[in-house]
């Protein structure tokens, strides 16, 4: 399992159920990682999208939800944990993407093998953050691209490997 995600200088992630930045190279990245992959995400996360719908040329979108949501094509909602591990285990690990919100990104971070990060060079004043890799001992990064001018902000794609990944 791996994860994608955009971060500011201090490791923030959105502020009122809402991404920090409008950044159309992050966007573009984002696509081009999970497209024909399987995403999975929090009840805000999904909600947050155009509405409420899950992602177009996904395999799945998978839904961790202590509510009941809409049935909708393209979409799993888990209710528990152990629900959406043995949902999960259904598909190739390298084909499952974390892909938000921040209770997601923490519950599921030891668990995945790599990280694609989007560093964005710029405080955008976040209330929810991602856990730090540069300061978790079994995280390393493997590849820093070179920066990218985009919408005002200067940005990386980042690599991460971790040396240390949880069972579930």
């Amino acid at each position: 399992m791996k994860l994608i995600v955009a971060v500011d200088e201090k490791w923030g992630i959105g502020k009122q159920n809402d991404l920090l930045f409008s950044i159309p190279e992050d966007m573009k990245h984002f696509r081009a990682i999970t497209t024909g992959k399987v995403v999975v995400m929090g009840k805000n996360t999904l909600l947050s999208f155009p509405g409420g719908r899950p992602l177009k040329n996904r395999i799945m979108n998978i839904v961790l939800s202590d509510v009941e949501l809409p049935e909708q094509e393209g979409l799993v909602v888990c209710r528990s944990m152990k629900e959406l591990f043995a949902e999960i285990g259904k598909y190739d690990s390298d084909e499952v993407y974390i892909i938000g919100g921040g209770m997601m990104y923490r519950q599921f971070c030891d668990y995945c093998s790599e990280a694609e990060i989007t560093k964005v060079e710029a405080d955008g004043g976040a209330t929810v953050f991602f856990p730090n890799l540069d300061e978790k001992p079994s995280w390393e990064c493997v590849s820093v691209g070179e920066p990218i001018e985009t919408n005002g902000y200067t940005v990386r794609f980042c690599t991460y490997k971790n040396h240390d990944i949880k069972s579930f």
